[in-house]
């Protein structure tokens, strides 16, 4: 899909966090206290990313998840806004999804912070 038919498809905020690298406002996105079991998909091409189950609250104000689902994403060095993290983009597309942490549960020890506009969820 062009730089045009994604402005068409997506909303403005949903382009810019996936297509620009934004970050949508902590506790805004539709999916941050979603407790509904499915698989949640990206946003751009619908490729299936996360599970419910590895869904967990971390109180950061965006969906975290402890593990992506097999080979669906990519990690990515980021060093802009002065920091370096790793960003979190989709496997198929590249759509930025968010970033991944070392500060999750026990089970992985990891955070997948995601925005909720570059999500949608197919509930079970």
């Amino acid at each position: 899909m062009n730089k045009d038919e994604l402005k068409n498809k997506l909303t403005p905020e949903e382009y810019a966090v996936t297509q620009e690298k934004a970050t949508e406002a902590p506790f805004t996105g539709a999916y941050v206290n979603e407790h509904a079991r499915g698989k949640y998909a990206c946003k751009v091409c619908g490729a299936q990313l996360f599970a419910s189950d590895n869904k967990f609250d971390s109180g950061t104000g965006w969906p975290s998840f402890d593990t992506a689902l097999p080979g669906a994403v990519l990690s990515v060095t980021d060093e802009s806004h002065g920091m370096i993290r790793t960003e979190v983009t989709c496997a198929q597309c590249g759509a930025h999804l968010g970033h991944v942490f070392e500060d999750g549960p026990a089970t992985t020890g990891k955070r997948f912070c995601i925005n909720s506009c570059a999500l949608d969820l197919s509930k079970e």
